[in-house]
């Protein structure tokens, strides 16, 4: 938290202590917990770790350390380092471009497609790009999977930690998707992850490499803390939810775990016209509602539905249709749903296409990648009448190559 400590949250008189408690406005408890997740900041105390130096990372030999270990393995470059942050106010340029090297292979052996869209990018921008390909890839890593993050000096023991998920877990009406002990873990790591997001808009530097590259990142482009926070917020409202009422529900989680996508790729793109970030908000939501559709039976199987549930109830789907209901292709409001769902997704795909013409032609190409995969994986889903359960819908290298070069050229040579 920061150093001039936020009000305590809990029992300090901000609540009521009797039932008018569950009165409270949802609102006004989403912008406390808003609250405590922006107060959230590296500070030596705090991580209870010493700092590293520049003579001391040399005398460690950690600048010369490489991202690929001798079995192939991604390796971290600066594992040995003991220390959460770096002392010095100049980190070594060596150390910057390792940073980023480790960030680029990362993204290549996990970013499938959209490695592919990156590589055709301006150096510079590639660089940032997959920088935050790997601040988001190891989010929800940690999120949605078995990843665990070594931070130097902490624990999901540690007293910051108990605060913070416990605030959060409060202000969430004690409401948790996990087990207890799974949440805890998770939460912690991921308030770890956002004190080493600070680092990159403070004097103090992190010693892990992605986010040693996500500050010079950062600094380069300008972009918004509060993107990346929103990001890292989106991965901790799966620990509160698993189901989405309305669309509207469901748009402001699209927001954080995709909107802040294409508005943090914008800004590294570059743009002149303001109607880029509206365009750039329509871009994550297209795509995060392919991805909700195409993963309905894999989302299903961990009980969570992202399907909108007063959607689904117009068509008479319930829940327990889209979790147990194995010939729900069959239901006769399926097809429908989908069709209706699809319009909608378009309609966001419309717009985000709207954004190529406002980007520089040397950027165009991954933007306009990345919309016309998902684009033809959604042709697919309606092809197949809406069976996203036989099997996963996805495209054949053959498509992807030919689709790539039909997009390389409309949007790198021709005018939009």
């Amino acid at each position: 938290m920061r150093e001039e400590q936020i009000p305590e949250i809990i029992g300090s008189g901000i609540f009521p202590d009797d039932d008018s408690v569950s009165l409270i406005d949802s609102e006004n408890s989403v912008k406390r917990i808003d609250l405590v997740r922006s107060a959230v900041k590296m500070t030596k105390d705090a991580t209870r770790a010493i700092s590293i130096t520049a003579l001391e990372t040399i005398r460690e030999g950690a600048i010369f350390m490489g991202v690929i270990g001798s079995r192939g393995e991604l390796t971290n470059p600066f594992r040995y380092i003991d220390a959460p942050i770096w002392e010095e106010s100049q980190v070594p340029n060596n150390m910057i471009s390792t940073a980023y090297d480790y960030c680029e292979e990362l993204t290549r052996r996990e970013a499938g497609n959209f490695y592919h869209s990156f590589k055709y990018l301006p150096d510079y921008e590639r660089k940032a790009i997959c920088a935050y390909y790997a601040f988001c890839r190891r989010a929800d890593d940690i999120a949605d999977g078995d990843f665990i993050d070594i931070f130097p000096g902490g624990s999901s023991d540690d007293p910051e930690s108990i605060e913070y998920r416990d605030n959060i877990f409060n202000l969430s009406n004690k409401n948790t998707v996990l087990d207890r002990v799974s949440y805890n873990e998770k939460m912690s790591q991921l308030f770890y992850y956002r004190k080493k997001l600070s680092t990159a808009y403070q004097d103090v530097t992190s010693t892990d490499p992605i986010f040693m590259a996500i500050k010079d990142t950062v600094n380069n482009f300008g972009i918004p803390k509060q993107l990346l926070d929103d990001m890292v917020s989106g991965m901790e409202d799966d620990f509160h939810s698993n189901r989405y009422v309305t669309f509207e529900d469901l748009y402001a989680y699209c927001y954080r775990v995709a909107s802040t996508v294409g508005l943090v790729c914008i800004e590294i793109y570059g743009y002149d016209n303001i109607k880029a970030k509206e365009y750039a908000e329509s871009w994550g939501v297209f795509m995060q509602l392919v991805n909700i559709l195409r993963d309905v039976k894999e989302d299903a199987e961990r009980n969570r539905i992202y399907l909108p549930l007063d959607d689904l109830a117009k068509y008479g789907i319930t829940e327990d249709d889209i979790l147990y209901n194995n010939e729900i292709n069959n239901h006769p409001g399926w097809k429908p749903f989908v069709e209706n769902y699809i319009r909608r997704a378009n309609e966001y795909r419309d717009k985000a296409f709207k954004l190529l013409p406002l980007l520089d032609k040397s950027s165009r190409y991954s933007p306009a990648a990345m919309a016309a995969f998902y684009s033809s994986i959604l042709k697919k889903i309606k092809k197949n009448d809406g069976d996203v359960f036989s099997k996963r819908i996805q495209l054949s290298k053959t498509e992807k190559i030919l689709l790539a070069g039909y997009v390389y050229i409309r949007y790198r040579f021709l005018a939009v």
